[in-house]
């Protein structure tokens, strides 16, 4: 089992479009899959047209494997399923805080998943916390999509720092950027700068509107568009961290 994280400090960089067709993407090339939505946003299950169970919350899904198992769905694709979000992972940093060890928690509960699921995917809520620790404990690579802007710098920066200053293992980490516009000179220069950095897939998902249009297909975009230039760069990001995984 390989676990993935497409996480990112900030919001509005992509995350939830970068989970959905890479795990997508994964169920297609090494099956099975599963995306943990652990967003209460609920984004990832909003695409995927799955609600949880009205017995399901936060609490439950901190209880561990079987609690999990019970509420994991199948999507409309084969060999991809989804664990859904609930409003009630607004509590999660609170819960965690109450356990034993919160940041080895989401690792040992997801250990047995191992068995049924090639890869892991988590879509993450946009800020730096408990639940963040936690999910950074448990994957194995930290995806972090980022608008080539001087504010997505910054917090892939302030995300280096953090993981530094709390002796965590920063070779996890690995950016690319998303909703790249060439045309716009800051975007072209950033792309420049950083094409050779450390850290830094060469892959890169231009902006499409075809990607905004996921909230309306409600599906992955390489499913439901294959042929469109946002899906081909998600198909060679996918084949690019496969490589490294």
């Amino acid at each position: 089992m390989k676990t993935i994280a497409v996480y990112s400090i900030k919001g509005g960089v992509g995350k939830t479009a970068t989970a959905v067709n890479l795990s997508y993407l994964a169920s297609l090339s090494t099956p099975p899959a599963l995306i943990c939505d652990l967003d209460p946003q609920g984004a990832s299950s909003y695409y995927f047209r799955i609600a949880s169970s009205k017995k399901y919350n936060s609490e439950k899904f901190l209880q561990g494997a079987k609690k999990i198992y019970r509420n994991i769905k199948a999507t409309d694709f084969q060999h991809l399923d989804l664990l859904p979000s609930d409003i009630s992972y607004r509590n999660l940093d609170i819960e965690l805080s109450e356990e034993k060890k919160p940041r080895k928690k989401l690792k040992k509960n997801l250990e047995e998943l191992g068995e049924e699921y090639r890869y892991i995917f988590f879509d993450c809520p946009p800020n730096l916390t408990l639940l963040s620790e936690s999910v950074f404990a448990a994957s194995d690579l930290i995806l972090v999509p980022m608008i080539p802007t001087t504010l997505s710098i910054r917090t892939y920066t302030q995300l280096q720092d953090f993981f530094e200053a709390n002796g965590l293992d920063g070779s996890k980490i690995r950016a690319f950027f998303t909703m790249v516009e060439k045309r716009k000179k800051m975007h072209s220069d950033i792309l420049h700068e950083y094409r050779n950095h450390e850290g830094f897939l060469s892959q890169s998902v231009p902006y499409n509107s075809e990607v905004e249009k996921m909230g309306i297909y409600r599906a992955p975009l390489n499913a439901v568009h294959p042929a469109s230039v946002a899906s081909k760069a998600y198909s060679a990001l996918w084949t690019e961290l496969q490589a490294l995984l």
